[in-house]
């Protein structure tokens, strides 16, 4: 059994020093096979956990000159990061046409119905390469920008990354379409690998996520043993067993796993920062597998004791473990108003023997830049099928808004603003600074902030029919009709959200100042402390032990 404090905390051995180097390590990313959610659509989320580039930029998608050519770039994702310049690594053919797709951190979407959302497993150092030209978000954007489907997009990023190197961390994709949903993981080809070598340039694979079942990548490759000869269902890179065999991880007789080959070996052994969010994504959605939180390893998919709708996915991005014994705000440590954010201790500051140490890591992480849902809808027009519910910021403090791939623009609150430097006019801060604020008197502020976010996505979910209805009339007229009114219609939404967020922060200031709750009479109370807290931080021992009155 745990003690009291190792419940507080989790072993992450190697890894733990690679999250501390970078907030990469962090996202929690799930799929919704179509016959796995409430209404037939394929889904896909996202939680950016880290300094991403929170600003949601369309980019028009268009016909293209022979000859024109588009530069490959680094750092694409953290571009409100001043210290994170762009590298141009070089030129590629521009394509002849290209698609409307939504910039962001990590982008996200496309005018077709393709969804992506990203997380991090970092992989062997052995396979890293830095000459390789791509990295995981460039490949996000020439998927969107050039395919239309899930099988298309996981082929065009292997095609580009093999010819040209894959130059980032091992990463993951899930990618959705109308149809279908994959998970894509993809690792480098070593330090020896040069642009214009006769091999290629990465190791990857992908899995399709059977219709009927749901899945969840926490940061560690997850796809196990291929079939080669089952072409409906994986797809992978022709060097990718050659080169496991080249550097040992695999003998030739044995299952090709491709996680045990390629992951660092820490990462499946040091499970608890990655596996406890996969466990707790089958732990609401799957009970009846009845799987313990200290299995380490999980089932890449399962079907879900009941369908999913994106209600489910946004309680799950919200989720700190509450009613477990890994909910952080219920220990000492959550203080008084069992608050469930925890702030990273650098490893110097940790007590000795406690270095390689990490708090339990939540799903909902103060850090976030932005978390998405996403819909895609077969039965629906392109532009009016595919919507992806956004929110700002950390997950449980913010609201999830409609976006469809059929509008146009965005408000400037959503496509500008600086992350270093404070900024009324940017809807990040608004839900960045009550998140903040929040952790003052977290179980008491939450209540509000519940509140409102029960107002406002009730409303939003309530009408989603009527609009899109609406929209369909539009489309029958015009599809330009329809992208006017669901642009119209977002962009309102999104104004007034985060405007409403402002004017909530500010009722929480008023509200909650001082430690007294401020009552809508004008009455001051004192909330005071519990008992249970000032007895376990031994209350009244700092008075002066030569005094005791």
């Amino acid at each position: 059994m745990f003690s009291r404090m190792k419940k507080l905390v989790v072993c992450c051995g190697a890894i733990g020093v690679l999250l501390v180097a970078g907030s990469a390590w962090a996202c929690t990313t799930t799929m919704v096979g179509k016959k796995a959610s409430v209404d037939g659509s394929a889904m896909v989320s996202h939680t950016v956990d880290g300094w991403y580039d929170h600003r949601i930029r369309i980019v028009p998608g268009g016909k293209h000159k022979k000859g024109e050519m588009v530069p490959i770039e680094k750092n694409i994702c953290y571009q409100t990061m001043p210290t994170k310049p762009l590298i141009k690594m070089g030129e590629i053919p521009q394509a002849e046409v290209t698609y409307t797709y939504f910039h962001v951190g990590y982008p996200f979407m496309n005018e077709h119905q393709l969804m992506i959302g990203e997380s991090t497993w970092g992989g062997r150092e052995e396979t890293f390469c830095d000459a390789g030209w791509m990295v995981i978000e460039q490949l996000q954007v020439l998927a969107l920008q050039r395919t239309k489907t899930a099988r298309e997009a996981i082929k065009l990023m292997g095609e580009m990354a093999e010819k040209y190197g894959y130059g980032d961390s091992g990463e993951a994709l899930a990618i959705a379409d109308p149809e279908e949903v994959w998970l894509f993981e993809i690792c480098g080809p070593g330090p020896l690998w040069k642009p214009g070598s006769d091999k290629p340039g990465a190791n990857w694979v992908a899995r399709r996520i059977p219709d009927d079942c749901i899945s969840v990548i926490a940061n560690r490759a997850r796809i196990g043993e291929i079939d080669w000869d089952d072409k409906e269902n994986f797809m992978y890179s022709e060097n990718v067993k050659d080169f496991a065999k080249e550097q040992g991880w695999w003998k030739e007789g044995e299952p090709f796993i491709y996680r045990l080959a390629y992951d660092d070996p820490d990462s499946q052994r040091h499970y608890p920062i990655c596996g406890r969010r996969e466990w707790r994504f089958f732990d609401l959605f799957a009970p009846s597998q009845k799987l313990s939180p200290t299995a380490g390893i999980y089932p890449l998919f399962v079907k879900p004791d009941e369908k999913l709708s994106v209600k489910d996915i946004i309680r799950l991005n919200r989720d700190s473990y509450e009613g477990t014994p890994y909910d952080l705000s219920k220990t000492l440590a959550g203080g008084p108003f069992e608050c469930p954010v925890y702030y990273r201790a650098n490893a110097d500051q940790r007590p000795e023997g406690l270095k390689s140490v990490y708090w339990e890591r939540n799903i909902s992480v103060y850090r976030a830049s932005y978390t998405f849902v996403s819909q895609s809808r077969s039965w629906l027009p392109d532009p009016i099928g595919g919507v992806l519910w956004f929110s700002e910021d950390m997950a449980s403090t913010s609201v999830y808004m409609p976006i469809y791939c059929g509008v146009t623009s965005v408000p400037k609150a959503y496509s500008e603003g600086k992350r270093h430097v404070f900024d009324r006019s940017s809807a990040w801060w608004a839900f960045n600074f009550v998140s903040n604020w929040a952790s003052l008197k977290y179980n008491y502020m939450i209540k509000d902030i519940n509140a409102e976010q029960k107002r406002i996505e009730n409303a939003l979910f309530s009408s989603q029919k009527s609009v899109e209805e609406k929209a369909q009339g539009f489309y029958k007229q015009s599809p330009k009709k329809a992208a006017e009114y669901l642009t119209k219609y977002c962009s309102e939404n999104m104004d007034k959200i985060a405007k409403d967020w402002w004017k909530l922060s500010e009722r929480l200031i008023g509200k909650y100042c001082d430690g007294y709750v401020m009552t809508e009479e004008g009455d001051q109370e004192n909330a005071g402390l519990p008992e249970s807290w000032l007895k376990a931080v031994n209350y009244g021992a700092t008075s002066n032990p030569d005094d005791p009155k």
